[in-house]
């Protein structure tokens, strides 16, 4: 009897401490999940695998580390760290680890750490909804010496689902809605129309500017006679280039781009170098746009635009400014 009642009693304690444990992770998750979305639109770390690894890695904010330096991620000083550190017991005795803070910091530094380690370069080809192939791809960049690292990050993210943070990441939109345009601007929207064609067939399409989403077809089209794609918000540029076996650095500079990742909203992502000359004369602005917009939406490389335009990059343009597409226009300001 006497037996039963420890098994009974352990048992009791043994729940409590698993109850407990789940509270202590449930509210971990509620308190970082935005900074981990933050974090893979900024660099295109999953928010699933980012949170998973905060969890293991300081017991869900519990860890004695975690407590003394405010890190989330297990991340050693290295060679190359000049910030306040802590030693602390792990696989060996008295072992450097780094020291921030605010948590913040420890997470802007893990997904700093992750992207600019040439042995996790290619976890940024994955991805971001592929959370077992970047636990597998984790363990075996080395970032963890237990051997179970990768089973443990997809059973947590499972258990929690943390999957649908990462999703809801994806589908986050900071897109501007522009309202119903007034009828001058209807007239300003038909001439801007541009000639799009698909890779099978020579149909043009015409296309409001306000329903973006819906004016492009599926899969690779032209514009300007250069081949592009239409990405949604969420997409990884990453993926894209790996996908039409571009290289990365190439892609960006087809797009004007000078980094960046996930893409925060949708956008034409060309998969080619743009022509310096636009398919008409000239486009006129519409509310919002500037000259990045307008070079994407016309298939033209910005640089072209600015010296047609004698235009600094960052002007802003107004609501029925006359953009310069193909000649040595004047200056319109």
């Amino acid at each position: 009897m006497k037996k039963l009642l420890l098994v009974l009693f352990f048992a009791g304690v043994i729940a409590s401490l698993k109850a407990q444990n789940n509270e202590a992770v449930t509210a971990y998750i509620q308190q970082y999940r935005q900074l981990a979305i933050d974090e893979m639109i900024r660099t295109g770390v999953p928010a699933s695998i980012t949170l998973a690894q905060g969890i293991l890695e300081s017991n869900a904010g519990q860890s004695n580390l975690t407590a003394q330096s405010n890190n989330h991620f297990g991340i050693k000083c290295k060679t190359d760290w000049t910030g306040n550190y802590v030693y602390h017991d792990d696989d060996v005795k008295h072992e450097c680890f780094r020291s921030y803070s605010c948590a913040e910091d420890s997470y802007r530094d893990h997904s700093d750490f992750l992207r600019t380690r040439p042995n996790y370069a290619s976890l940024f080809n994955l991805d971001a909804t592929d959370y077992k192939s970047w636990a597998y791809g984790l363990k075996a960049a080395g970032y963890a010496t237990n051997p179970v690292y990768a089973i443990s990050l997809i059973n947590t993210i499972e258990k929690y689902g943390l999957e649908d943070i990462t999703i809801a990441g994806l589908q986050q939109n900071h897109q501007v809605t522009i309202a119903a345009a007034p009828f001058k601007m209807q007239e300003d929207l038909a001439f801007n129309a541009v000639s799009i064609t698909t890779s099978s067939a020579n149909d043009d399409i015409e296309a409001d500017k306000t329903e973006k989403t819906d004016r492009y077809p599926e899969g690779v089209f032209s514009i300007n006679q250069t081949k592009v794609i239409y990405a949604k918000a969420g997409a990884s540029l990453l993926a894209i280039a790996k996908k039409y076996n571009i290289a990365y650095g190439k892609l960006l500079a087809f797009n004007d781009l000078d980094n960046g990742d996930i893409l925060r909203t949708g956008m034409l992502v060309y998969i080619e170098r743009k022509p310096k000359r636009g398919s008409k004369d000239y486009h006129i602005a519409l509310p919002n746009e500037n000259l990045f917009d307008v070079a994407q939406d016309e298939g033209i490389q910005l640089q072209s635009l600015l010296a047609y335009n004698k235009l600094p990059k960052d002007i802003r343009l107004k609501a029925g400014d006359k953009i310069i597409l193909r000649t040595q226009g004047k200056k319109l300001f």
